[in-house]
């Protein structure tokens, strides 16, 4: 299995294993629950099947890190963030998430493993080959997996290879390196602005804590 497959079906357990009253506790993405969380995953898996059934003809113009952009930290009235919040409280039932999450989801990991690496698909008006796409995305489960247990402490952590790849894909996109002192998953805590840096880990930053955080987008 590839990185992607592996965090993706490492996030996908972790869900499948939440006792219903989990699903209510706040989540890593300010202002949203668990529950809110499972149902972007939900909405993400939709975009990898969509995107990986679209193939384009033309040159890619984007890669693994270009894929994304760097945006402004949000304010909370997002249309899409509140669509999400009313959809998660319409399933009302916990085990109505697991089964579409596990329902698409499958199918999204499945399409993965189909998927011909150099092949290009379209997605957001851009090009990309599968692979760099696939590529991107591990960081996106990565980042969601730590935001789903961020309240979790005994939830299984996302995979070692994933967060050593999410923070080289960071890094890159940041276009410098964090300090060796951090270890990956407080890089990407970090870095993305999901937890505040120690003064300690501040001076360890240096110049590139003024850039901090980097929101993507």
């Amino acid at each position: 299995m590839d990185l992607f497959s592996r965090s993706w079906a490492a996030l996908r357990a972790v869900v499948a294993a939440l006792p219903d009253e989990d699903f209510a506790r706040p989540s890593g993405c300010a202002g949203w629950l668990v529950r809110d969380l499972v149902c972007h995953l939900v909405i993400d898996a939709q975009d990898v099947l969509i995107t990986l059934v679209t193939p384009a003809e033309t040159a890619p113009t984007r890669d693994a890190v270009t894929y994304w952009d760097l945006v402004d930290p949000p304010t909370g009235d997002d249309p899409l963030d509140a669509l999400t919040v009313r959809l998660a409280a319409a399933y009302e039932e916990p085990w109505l998430l697991r089964f579409h999450l596990d329902d698409v989801g499958s199918a999204a990991g499945r399409a993965a493993e189909l998927a011909d690496r150099a092949g290009r698909v379209g997605t957001r008006d851009e090009v990309l080959t599968a692979g760099d796409y696939l590529c991107a995305y591990v960081l996106e489960w990565t980042l969601h997996h730590l935001d789903l247990i961020a309240y979790l402490p005994n939830a299984a952590r996302p995979p070692a290879e994933g967060l050593a790849r999410s923070r080289e894909l960071l890094e890159k996109i940041a276009g410098a390196a964090f300090p060796p002192s951090f270890c990956d998953e407080d890089a990407l805590l970090i870095g993305t602005g999901r937890r505040a840096p120690t003064e300690v880990e501040s001076t360890a930053l240096g110049e590139l804590a003024a850039r901090l955080p980097l929101v993507l987008g």
